[in-house]
């Protein structure tokens, strides 16, 4: 199921229980340092993008991100 309102990213939540998955993802960076946590960003963040696999959904994601971030 896609949000078809933008594009092919999904928007709507498809996580079974998001507080286990944010306190894992805090857990993950525990006693990390900061170029550490980075590092480890970026990994997460490069495997997760090899399983989405759809480059377009990757680009808008980004997109929504940085948006996000210019709209704070």
């Amino acid at each position: 199921m896609t949000d078809t309102r933008t594009g092919a990213l999904r928007r709507t939540l498809n996580i079974a229980r998001p507080d286990d998955v944010y306190n894992a993802i805090v857990d993950a960076h525990r006693d990390l340092t900061d170029e550490q946590c980075r590092a480890f960003d970026a990994r997460l963040i490069l495997l997760l993008a090899n399983h989405v696999g759809d480059e377009d959904v990757l680009r808008e994601a980004l997109t929504e991100a940085r948006r996000t971030l210019e709209d704070a």
